[in-house]
């Protein structure tokens, strides 16, 4: 699909950044409220490939014996987006969950991984990432590369190599406050997090890790209720992310064994979406920063985080001062 076609496939979030207003400019990142997409290379998983080394052994050797029977269960339960991933970019999504892995017979090749491996190659996706970022100058994406299963040194050293080639002078360096202004006039549209602390320490273009706040459970009420809890007890100083997404357990599998995942997350997001529009961004306990969800592309989520952000133009505004201060304001509509 070409660019011309792409201009209005994101529901007009596909240069959000952008058009935000001037009062937000200079508010670092981590302030801003910004969508994200849970495990995002997920809608592209291999049923031909085996069950991760990482996986339970119980698990694995059923798959020996029977991957007939465990890889549809588990491509079932383990995709979490049906978008590639400039889509879910057109559609607002500014941090990206890149869970990198080696697979077995893979060549030099690196791949994704969520229970099984992906049919798409890290350099592939990153390629079509950086290809967006050209057609879109002005928005800035964060990208998580995490989890490395069966990566070697050697792995490592190239994939940053490919990565700081790849992204060059867009990547902003991790000592800096970013923000808007800043990215724009410095021509930076990459905040990469890397999870290992010898790469991270080598090169001052990595930031460390991106603390992932989620439940671990397949119930709504107490996804929210556990972020509540998190809120309360102070949020980072930094980049941080509050998980929508629900987890299932071997029990709930068995007692849904016509349900996937996308039917239990769909069946949730009301109640989800609803704590979304209630949330604000900004400094200080209880504020939100990067809201992750699974499955982006089934409702208005991208919409009503980046809404979020209009709440500090408002906050700003009752001040005489400019400083944002706490007061009670309305939840973004759910549309």
């Amino acid at each position: 699909m070409g660019d011309n076609q792409r201009e209005d496939v994101g529901g007009g979030n596909s240069d959000w950044m952008s058009r935000l207003p001037e009062e937000l400019l200079d508010v670092p990142l981590w302030n801003l409220a910004i969508p994200g997409s849970h495990d995002s290379m997920s809608f592209c998983l291999d049923m031909s490939s085996p069950v991760l080394k990482s996986e339970p052994w119980l698990l694995r050797l059923t798959d020996r014996l029977f991957p007939c029977l465990t890889r549809p269960c588990i491509y079932r339960w383990s995709t979490t987006q049906q978008s590639v991933l400039w889509y879910q970019c057109e559609l607002g999504i500014r941090y990206l969950d890149l869970r990198i892995a080696r697979k077995p017979a893979g060549g030099s090749s690196l791949f994704f991984a969520h229970g099984i491996y992906t049919l798409m190659s890290v350099k592939e996706a990153l390629e079509e990432l950086a290809s967006w970022l050209d057609a879109h100058p002005k928005e800035v994406i964060i990208i998580s590369c995490s989890h490395f299963e069966s990566l070697t040194d050697e792995d490592h050293v190239q994939l940053v190599d490919f990565i700081l080639s790849l992204f060059s002078t867009k990547l902003c360096l991790s000592q800096d406050t970013p923000t808007l202004r800043s990215c724009w006039s410095g021509g930076q549209q990459v905040i990469l997090s890397y999870d290992d602390l010898q790469m991270e320490c080598q090169h001052r273009q990595l930031w460390p890790k991106i603390p992932y706040w989620y439940a671990d459970s397949p119930d709504p009420k107490e996804v929210i209720a556990y972020l509540e809890e998190k809120k309360r007890q102070g949020r980072p100083g930094s980049f941080y992310v509050s998980g929508l997404n629900l987890t299932e357990d071997a029990r709930y599998i068995l007692l849904h064994p016509l349900q996937n995942l996308r039917i239990m997350t769909v069946e949730a997001l009301s109640p989800l979406l609803r704590w979304t529009a209630e949330q604000r961004p900004g400094p200080g306990v209880g504020r939100v920063n990067i809201v992750c969800c699974d499955f982006v592309g089934f409702s208005q989520f991208c919409s009503i985080v980046i809404g979020l952000n209009f709440k500090l133009v408002k906050a700003a505004a009752r001040t005489s001062s400019g400083y944002l201060r706490d007061e009670p304001l309305e939840p973004v509509p759910l549309v």
